[in-house]
């Protein structure tokens, strides 16, 4: 890979957010029309909407922004874009009941990762992105290792897919399960430094007969043409708000993370199991910690939230972290889906998503 990159091009911890969300149509079914979608937007907010591989899901990314808020408005102004094209949205790791088969668009990129994945590519799963600013390639790499830690808890908050086919699927993220079949989908070593980043970069890529690392899809990774960490391992939530809650926690953990760096005896092995177990699971996960204690992820999240707070409050994110503290107290997307569920069955969940998609 080549060693150019943008890291300290922008202001550092300044943060990103890429959100996928799904298309519907007035009866909360999937629809594939994201070119019509595009071609339709008009303005600037066409740059900053994109096609994903599957024709019934759409991305909105917002530009580089200081701080949670910012990013947030930026969200709910190309989600009004979007709407304002006679098309709906759903924020959810999958979409509860697709019973169709999937439509792909025709890019050359795209035709890489359909050879690529062939009969794996079956439903579109919907991440969240966050992308924070890093000032020096080895800073982020630094950076890169410690939120490995952080994303058995970060899943097990942003869980947002409990049904699928119509059914509960018994995981609280089946869009972890999904993706989870993909080749590089997965948490990442720890680098020694930037060059082993770069060593290992490049012996994957010609593995996998890729041409560049964004084919390498792991839940963080150090991005150098954005200059940035990008946290990926998520399910997307359904309003922009809780996306943007997201992107503040993270910005304040990486925050921190810049200042006091950590020290762990945590192996991949072991967050690995600890990821699965926050998919499966959701807020009722066991996380592993530092020391190699398991502890209840509520009592993890408390913890993040504590470090976090003083971070967030100086990079101007700690009103967004009210989302997060919902989700303690009231249940992450999968809860809320399930009672859905219970209510009122599929018309109940979609309504609901639906509903909460809608919220600005």
């Amino acid at each position: 890979m080549e060693p150019e990159h943008r890291f300290g091009a922008s202001a550092p911890l300044t943060v990103g957010v890429e959100e996928e969300l799904l298309l519907v149509d007035e009866v909360r079914r999937l629809v594939p029309a994201a070119e019509r979608v595009i071609a339709a937007i008009d303005g600037a907010a066409r740059e900053a909407v994109s096609t994903e591989i599957f024709a019934a899901q759409i991305e909105l990314k917002t530009g580089i922004c200081g701080d949670s808020a910012a990013a947030a408005t930026e969200l709910s102004d190309l989600r009004r874009a979007v709407r304002s094209t006679g098309v709906g949205l759903l924020g959810a790791g999958i979409h509860p009941d697709d019973r169709g088969e999937a439509q792909l668009i025709e890019k050359p990129r795209y035709a890489v990762v359909k050879e690529d994945l062939a009969s794996l590519l079956s439903t579109p799963p919907s991440g969240l992105h966050v992308h924070v600013g890093m000032p020096d390639p080895e800073t982020a790499v630094r950076v890169a290792n410690a939120m490995r830690l952080r994303l058995p808890l970060l899943a097990a908050l942003a869980a947002n897919s409990p049904v699928r086919d119509g059914a509960d699927t018994g995981m609280a993220s089946a869009r972890a399960a999904e993706v989870g079949a993909y080749p590089r989908f997965e948490i990442p070593r720890a680098f020694r430094d930037y060059a082993e980043f770069l060593a290992v970069a490049d012996q994957l890529i010609a593995a996998a007969g890729v041409t560049d690392y964004t084919y390498i899809w792991w839940d963080v990774r150090p991005h150098p043409k954005l200059g940035t960490v990008e946290v990926r391992g998520m399910d997307v939530q359904s309003s922009a708000a809780a996306n943007a809650a997201f992107a503040a926690l993270i910005q304040a953990l990486a925050a921190r993370e810049v200042e006091l760096p950590s020290l762990t005896d945590l192996q991949r092995e072991a967050l690995a199991e600890s990821n699965y177990q926050a998919n499966r699971h959701g807020m009722e996960a066991r996380l592993m910690v530092d020391g190699g204690a398991s502890l209840p992820a509520a009592e993890v999240a408390a913890r993040a939230l504590e470090e976090a707070r003083p971070y967030a409050a100086d990079l101007g994110g700690e009103e967004s972290l009210v989302e997060i503290e919902r989700i303690l107290a009231e249940g992450n997307g999968a809860a809320r889906q399930r009672r859905a569920f219970a209510s009122g069955g599929i018309p109940a969940v979609l309504e609901y998503l639906a509903t909460a998609t809608a919220v600005d």
